[in-house]
């Protein structure tokens, strides 16, 4: 329990950090955001090698995607995304109905646009896994009501 909320809290640390040594830089409004996704993707690349170290091989990408919504998600957020959909066309859909990572923002509408960058370091872990599991990939958040999220992944074919 301790180390959940200290990871909860060191995120948001992080967030603020990256945020306001960003935040006098009217030029690039995205590069916040963008470092976070690359610390995220950074770390999801090492914890997918420690948590299939011991895995069997995957046969398929949809292998790949229940994988990273059981296991990876529960060893990262302590529980399993909630729902998983795809097109079978390279496109899914997870959603996590309680995302811990947004569970202290507020809920009021003006605080939305302040979410992208409290899941971007989330959807670089996702890319990152991801990528070290040989999949390139898109990831993407949205947020219709906090903490309620939806990531989607485009798996991009060669």
């Amino acid at each position: 329990m301790a180390d959940e909320v200290l990871f909860e809290f060191l995120h948001m640390e992080i967030v603020a950090h990256v945020s306001k040594s960003h935040s006098h830089n009217e030029q690039e409004p995205g590069k916040c955001i963008t470092i976070l996704e690359k610390m995220g993707f950074r770390v999801g690349q090492g914890l997918i090698e420690r948590i299939t170290k011991d895995s069997p091989s995957f046969k398929d990408d949809l292998d790949v995607m229940k994988f990273i919504c059981k296991e990876f998600w529960n060893n990262t957020f302590r529980k399993q995304i909630d729902n998983l959909r795809t097109n079978h066309q390279g496109t899914y859909v997870l959603q996590d109905n309680r995302f811990r990572l947004l569970t202290q923002i507020s809920s009021g509408k003006q605080y939305l646009e302040e979410v992208p960058k409290f899941l971007a370091y989330t959807c670089g872990l996702v890319r990152g896994a991801l990528s070290n599991l040989g999949i390139c990939s898109t990831v993407t958040a949205e947020v219709t009501a906090v903490p309620s999220c939806k990531f989607q992944v485009v798996i991009q074919r060669p």
